[in-house]
């Protein structure tokens, strides 16, 4: 998982609900880093940037497409 590319960070797991069912559904292969860490301690999330996603280089640009999509419809932006 090292040569996965940060393309977004939340502040919330809320905040990417849908979106993680999109990269489901379209099979890119991809994770939430620090998902864990701040799902259980919300209060580390500015300390730790937030929770990035992380999608493989050869899904990035399927990944991007779905997340300016997503962005749009949900009026959010990523950090």
């Amino acid at each position: 998982m090292t040569n996965f590319i940060k393309i977004a960070s939340f502040h919330r797991p809320a905040e990417y609900a849908v979106l993680r069912l999109l990269l489901e559904q379209e099979e890119i292969r991809f994770f939430f880093q620090n998902e864990t860490a701040i799902s259980i301690l919300p209060f580390y999330s500015p300390t730790k940037g937030g929770i990035f996603l992380k999608v493989h280089p050869d899904d990035q640009e399927r990944a991007m497409e779905l997340l300016n999509e997503f962005l749009k419809n949900e009026n959010m932006h990523p950090l």
